[in-house]
């Protein structure tokens, strides 16, 4: 039967029923949209008639996902919503750092996206649909819950406006994606198998350290807890993150957890637990020079306030292996 099919599609053919009536259906599932084949009295013919037009996506399936973006962009951004630092930052951060953070936003949204979309994707073009559709909820949230506090208003300068919106955007932004993840229940989500590659594990890491570094980046206190720090409380700082970090995934059984079979005990602690260390750490110093924590402070005090920021940092990081 298989012979009918090019030899290219032979490995994408992984599901077979035949009725009682012996008609048989195929169903192909591979880089691209599902499509069924049934048998008939007319020969093979396509199960579905949407599915034969080419229907880029399942509207129930979507819609759900779109609910769950709508909780997931609250849920994960309403405390920077609420925060005052964040407001002032949309007046007053330099518009290049501004504009930068929204840039990198866009491919960091589409890196999710394909592992965590509001449905499941089989291109990149789709990971960039849910992606854009991802920050256009952030961007609709954050402008909802800015004008229901009243901090956007009619009389509010348009710099200002546009500057309160987009920063917000982008925690709201990965937090509509991440709302699949975590508030999803459908019983296809738990087989699903993302890529679980050694370069998507650091970027996820990365995604998890920069969304709560988001959100303690901008407060005034990483610049004063790193002030009244002496260097051996920095030393232990770093020691506990790591240690925190490794436990996170390794070490204490936490659902999600991570098993590594027939490896020394060594080997997770260099390959993953150091280097998602360090990303935290980068990722830390970006947040703290984007919001002009950084300006006008010597290497020390920049440092320090890296080693603290890299405390939530590196739990973020640690969080973000277990989730998604």
């Amino acid at each position: 039967m298989y012979g009918a099919y090019p030899a290219s599609l032979h490995k994408h053919l992984p599901t077979l029923s035949v009725s009682d009536y012996g008609h048989w259906k195929v169903c192909l599932r591979g880089p691209f949209r599902p499509r069924c084949f049934v048998s008939g009295a007319l020969g093979v013919t396509m199960d579905d008639v949407d599915e034969a037009r080419g229907a880029p996506f399942q509207t129930t399936a979507f819609v759900t996902g779109l609910g769950r973006g709508i909780a997931g962009a609250l849920l994960f951004a309403l405390p920077m919503q609420m925060t005052m630092e964040m407001w002032d930052l949309g007046f007053a951060m330099d518009r290049f750092r501004l504009a930068l953070l929204l840039v990198i936003t866009v491919p960091l949204l589409v890196g999710i996206a394909h592992r965590i979309g509001f449905e499941k994707t089989f291109s990149w073009r789709e990971d960039i649909r849910d992606a854009m559709i991802a920050y256009a909820i952030g961007i609709l949230a954050s402008a909802m819950i800015l004008t229901l506090f009243k901090l956007l208003t009619p009389e509010t300068a348009e710099q200002d406006f546009l500057g309160k919106i987009a920063l917000q955007a982008v925690p709201a932004g990965i937090g509509a994606l991440l709302g699949r993840s975590q508030l999803g229940t459908d019983p296809d989500d738990a087989e699903d198998e993302p890529d679980s590659g050694y370069g998507a594990e650091l970027f996820m890491m990365a995604v998890g350290a920069l969304f709560l570094s988001l959100n303690m980046a901008p407060t005034e206190e990483m610049i004063l807890i790193s002030y009244k720090m002496t260097p051996w409380h920095a030393l232990a700082t770093i020691a506990l993150s790591i240690l925190v970090m490794h436990a996170f995934v390794y070490a204490v059984s936490f659902k999600g957890g991570h098993e590594l079979k027939d490896t020394p005990g060594w080997h997770a602690l260099t390959r993953f637990t150091l280097p998602g260390y360090v990303i935290a750490l980068l990722v830390s110093l970006y947040c703290l020079w984007s919001f002009g924590r950084l300006d006008g402070s010597g290497s020390m005090p920049a440092l320090m306030s890296t080693i603290v920021l890299g405390f939530p940092g590196a739990i973020g990081a640690a969080a973000a292996r277990l989730i998604l």
